[in-house]
């Protein structure tokens, strides 16, 4: 039983029997309401239980768990004031039941509900995930945080804000449900909205600001000025070339820039990095004249060359095709790579587009300079077959330089389908350089050329109306293709056989056969001659017939002659036996 202190003395410190035994007969409990908060005293701590002294006949008991903090201690002692929520009451019994976490609950909601009408903040543990969001502990009560309400922009990483404290701004509360709803998001949009104002005021051109950057992509990086999202472009950000703005910043990361422009209307601003140093390019020309030799570092490949970096913030490029004076690159890698230290000739400067063109190969002398002095066309010399291939034939010459044999300069008379049929990778050819052409990279050779052309001499050896005698060699539907010697070979066109229409040479003349035939036309230069076995005949029928004795003498003739006895013969038989 708990005695009222008001009645437990007298003035002069003597126990008043009279007044503890009315206020035992009489207690007065003042506000012990079910459902109200009291304050009470803590007297007694127990390992499982705390007592509380509210001024009733017995103390209250409450379990010790409701008097642990976050921490996992007992948040209070004996002699502590605690406000207790009075949960039931027995006045006939004396009985109590207190709960202190109900009522710190209770106190909870009505600050949360002054909050929530005044439009005000409180704050807030975040404790854990929950699906769709967060569970808030606000000094007793467990709030809903909104996936959406966390913050102005998608958390990469939401796990991180666990056991994070922050301010809120309650949304709803239902007391019968024991639901609250806040908001984080709601506090920052009204903070950015407040520094936006203030920054609308003061930002202008040309200002030098700080920002922090929010949001990194391929053309550029969105950067927080206060309320204010600005871009710098990846154009922007550096005087020397870059792939992606992550090279230079990360997310986080406060930078001070320069304002390039900014558009009130629409509330733009466009920022650079770059422009708070000076331009490197400025007086390119004077620093970087045409023909200067210099020392530089790869930065980049790509497919049609390299970026070498001649300063901070200047670099020039090295097409693919100023890497080597003699090897056929199919990309820079396989002359340089990525950090090499390279030694580079200056070939043109544009400031305008800022561009500075370099070259490698000028640093050595051109090889096909020297190679268009030391074999001058119609030099003969010897080489090692390098490669093979349908159209000819590669002859190394000097280090990086080959000579092309092509296949039509091989001989003058065979015909050759492909240069392996004489020749293998390896074997020493001398050779006749035909041209050099030093600005087309060109080396052409022959073999055919160390020998006079056969042809040459055809139109005085075999001249039109001689009469010569070949071996055919091909038969095709347009004629027959007779060799007349190695290598030189007529043709009978198909309408110089016979006076008579036939359907095909095949029928009358087989590959391998010996003719006669009449030259009726030949040319050097275009390395034709023609033929006709029809013209000879008729030459032939059209002499005067002889005796026969001069018959017999004309087999001692030549190969002409005897053609020429065997028609008379011919023609003499069909004459006797029209006479019979």
């Amino acid at each position: 039983m708990t005695v009222n202190p008001e009645h437990e003395l007298s003035l002069d410190g003597e126990m008043n029997f009279e007044s503890a035994l009315e206020n035992y007969l009489n207690p007065d409990f003042g506000d012990l309401e079910e459902g109200s908060i009291v304050k009470g005293e803590v007297v007694r701590i127990d390992p499982d239980n705390v007592l509380v002294d509210v001024n009733f006949k017995s103390e209250g008991q409450i379990p010790a768990s409701e008097f642990i903090d976050s921490s996992g201690n007992l948040a209070v002692k004996v002699g502590d004031k605690v406000d207790v929520f009075v949960v039931r009451k027995n006045e006939q019994e004396g009985s109590i039941i207190l709960s202190y976490e109900r009522a710190k609950r209770l106190q909870v909601f009505d600050q949360l509900e002054a909050v929530l009408e005044q439009n005000g903040v409180c704050k807030g543990r975040i404790l854990r995930r929950i699906k769709g969001g967060y569970t808030v502990d606000l000094g007793g009560v467990e709030a809903f945080l909104p996936g959406s309400h966390v913050d102005l922009r998608p958390v990469p990483d939401m796990d991180a804000l666990v056991n994070q404290e922050y301010e809120f701004r309650v949304l709803k509360i239902n007391r019968r449900r024991s639901n609250v709803i806040v908001s984080r998001r709601v506090l920052l949009e009204e903070d950015r909205d407040s520094k936006r104002q203030d920054l609308l005021i003061t930002l202008e051109e040309n200002q030098v600001v700080v920002g922090r950057v929010k949001n990194v992509t391929e053309y550029g990086v969105f950067v927080d000025l206060g309320g204010l999202d600005g871009l710098l472009h990846i154009t922007d950000m550096s005087w020397k070339r870059i792939r992606h703005p992550k090279e230079l910043v990360s997310l986080g990361q406060e930078l001070q820039l320069k304002v390039l422009s900014f558009d009130k209307d629409n509330n733009k601003v466009s920022l650079g990095l770059k422009q708070l140093v000076e331009d490197p390019w400025q007086d390119i020309t004077s620093k970087f004249p045409e023909g200067q030799v210099m020392k530089g570092k790869v930065t980049n490949l790509v497919d049609y060359g390299a970026f070498v970096e001649l300063e901070p913030g200047v670099e020039g490029l090295v097409h693919i095709s100023e890497m080597s004076w003699t090897r056929k690159l199919r990309h820079p890698s396989q002359m340089v790579h990525a950090g090499d230290e390279v030694e580079v000739v200056v070939l043109g400067v544009d400031p305008s587009k800022k561009r500075i063109s370099l070259g490698m190969k000028q640093i050595k002398e051109n090889p096909w300079e020297v190679v268009a002095v030391k074999y001058p066309e119609g030099t003969i010399l010897e080489g090692a077959i390098k490669n093979i291939t349908e159209f000819g034939m590669f002859i190394g010459i000097e280090d990086g330089i080959d000579g092309l044999i092509h296949v039509s300069d091989i001989s003058w008379t065979k015909k050759i389908r492909h240069p392996n049929e004489l020749f293998q990778v390896g074997d020493i050819v001398q050779t006749k350089v035909l041209t050099v052409d030093q600005e087309n990279e060109k080396f052409t050779l022959g073999i055919k050329q160390l020998q006079e052309d056969p042809w040459s001499y055809v139109p005085d050896k075999y001249p039109v109306g001689s009469t010569v005698t070949g071996t055919i060699t091909n038969i095709t539907d347009f004629g027959l293709f007779v060799e007349v010697q190695e290598g030189i070979e007529g043709l009978v066109h198909v309408s110089e056989i016979s006076s008579k229409k036939i359907k095909s040479p095949s029928e009358l003349f087989k590959e391998g056969d010996q003719i006669e035939a009449k030259v009726i036309h030949v040319s050097a230069e275009e390395r034709r001659l023609g033929l006709s076995i029809k013209q000879l005949k008729e030459e032939s029928e059209a002499r005067p017939k002889k005796p026969a004795k001069d018959f017999r003498t004309a087999g001692a003739d030549t190969g002409a002659g005897q053609t020429l006895l065997g028609d008379l013969l011919k023609q003499k038989m069909e004459e006797g036996k029209d006479e019979e």
